[in-house]
């Protein structure tokens, strides 16, 4: 079935609130159109990964997410993830795999996550991480944990963790 019409119904530079008619006489469903996002499984040639702590607004806390950001116009996701890993922790990487896209929510948003992995990621001398953001680099086993306890708790990240232990042959411990 698709939208007898599709309205913005309100815009901003970030995002778009569509309705949605699936049928005459209908009230529109609304959901909201971004742009495509991609998040890092950066791995340091010692086997670390890096996580990026930021206050988020939305949830009104400091969280521990994989490095991340929005598609650019044009942008593949390997491109993205080369310039958000930079810009976030002001590490590169010697090569970034694409691994794979998810739908976030099927319910209420129409874009993809993309999932890349990093290794040989090192610090670029001179590059320093976006104000705000710390960068903090755990071993496989620290990462394992921090899920179970709920410190690494950004379901989309965790999925996208899980992406990158079934394709991407990250091993976490038992």
């Amino acid at each position: 079935m698709k939208p007898l019409k599709t309205e913005v119904a309100f815009a901003t530079p970030w995002f778009q609130i569509l309705g949605k008619t699936m049928r005459p006489d209908e009230a529109p469903y609304y959901s909201l159109k971004l742009p495509d996002y991609v998040s890092v499984v950066a791995v340091t040639e010692d086997h670390r990964v890096l996580i990026v702590r930021q206050y988020r607004p939305a949830v009104e806390h400091d969280t521990l997410e994989f490095p991340s950001g929005l598609m650019d116009p044009g942008e593949t996701p390997v491109e993205t993830a080369r310039r958000e890993l930079l810009e976030e922790t002001g590490y590169e990487a010697a090569g970034i795999e694409l691994l794979g896209g998810m739908d976030p929510d099927t319910g209420r948003l129409g874009n993809r996550i993309w999932t890349c992995l990093a290794k040989g990621v090192r610090r670029v001398p001179g590059r320093e991480p976006e104000e705000g953001i710390e960068v903090l680099s755990w071993s496989l086993d620290e990462l394992a944990q921090a899920v179970l306890d709920g410190r690494f708790d950004h379901a989309l990240h965790v999925a996208v963790l899980m992406i990158a232990v079934l394709k991407g042959g990250l091993q976490l411990p038992v």
